[in-house]
């Protein structure tokens, strides 16, 4: 479709309030697993959470603007790409991280610490990385993108329940507990049939702008979990770390990228074909190379 530049897709402001809560509540149910003593264990051997970090929040963006440039997508494409390469890592991580042997409390740590992180750097990725392309810096600029309404997305959406979750996991272990499982399951089930349900809606933009995206968001995601991977092997971290950054660096939050696409870009359609393909295949991807590592215990 030549004008997938020009297309929007439909999406009401009360689906994306929906989308928000629904956001909201699958990063509560991934706080009731936190606890602070996670983080001093983290705090006192490092060097696994910097790698991830640095996987993440760094290497990723950077590789993403490197793809940009030798594969020369469309512009909407291209940055949806990148925005979806700014958000932390996705809600399925840590339960893709226990399913393949890896450290399970790594994985929580990095999604919590990466949701933390995200108020500043997610923002600050999409403009210094859009801004480097020229095709996606005249959409940034056509949109005058806020940094700092992303900022204060990122904080109600991520950082709150989050907040919330670990506080009710401190004060009420017990409720939190009996709460775990059944809110981290229905949270999946209830984001997955929006994501199915708002692409049924936009079905024939879906089916037609599909085939554009389909080989770069599986090259993408290859890249992102080649680079996890690479960056632990570097770092020298203990298997069951690796497989646990190699899986939070290749599983990104895209449901926040909705959210940003919607909110801030209008819904345009290369980015959100972008996004909503990624939000499909990296399930696919990561619980594949999940059941892969589970045949190879540690």
């Amino acid at each position: 479709m030549d004008q997938i530049d020009d297309v929007m897709l439909n999406f009401s402001p009360a689906s994306l309030t929906l989308l928000n809560a629904i956001l909201a509540v699958v990063m509560f149910a991934i706080a009731l697993d936190l606890r602070p003593a996670q983080f001093r264990a983290l705090a006192a051997a490092p060097r696994p959470v910097i790698a991830g970090f640095l996987s993440q929040f760094v290497a990723l963006p950077a590789a993403t603007y490197l793809l940009v440039l030798v594969m020369q997508p469309r512009p909407s494409i291209a940055l949806g790409l990148i925005v979806v390469a700014a958000c932390p890592g996705g809600n399925i991580s840590n339960f893709l991280t226990h399913r393949a042997g890896g450290n399970a409390a790594l994985s929580v740590s990095l999604t919590a610490i990466a949701t933390l992180g995200a108020i500043v750097l997610t923002p600050l990725n999409i403009a210094l990385w859009g801004g480097l392309y020229a095709p996606t810096r005249e959409i940034l600029h056509a949109t005058t993108i806020d940094p700092v309404q992303v900022a204060v997305t990122v904080l109600f959406l991520l950082v709150l329940p989050l907040a919330l979750g670990m506080l009710l996991n401190g004060y009420k272990p017990a409720l939190a507990a009996r709460l775990r499982k059944p809110m981290q399951i229905l949270s999946m089930v209830i984001f997955l049939a929006f994501i199915l349900a708002a692409l049924a809606g936009n079905w024939a933009y879906f089916v037609a702008l599909a085939g554009l995206v389909a080989g770069l968001v599986i090259a993408h995601n290859a890249l992102a979990l080649s680079l996890g991977y690479g960056i632990a092997t570097l770092a020298r971290v203990a298997p069951a770390d690796r497989r646990a950054i190699t899986i939070e660096t290749g599983i990104q939050n895209s449901g926040l990228g909705l959210i940003l696409i919607f909110a801030f870009f209008g819904g345009l359609g290369g980015m959100a074909v972008v996004a909503a393909f990624w939000g499909l295949w990296h399930a696919i991807s990561g619980l594949a190379l999940a059941l892969a590592w589970a045949r190879r215990p540690l």
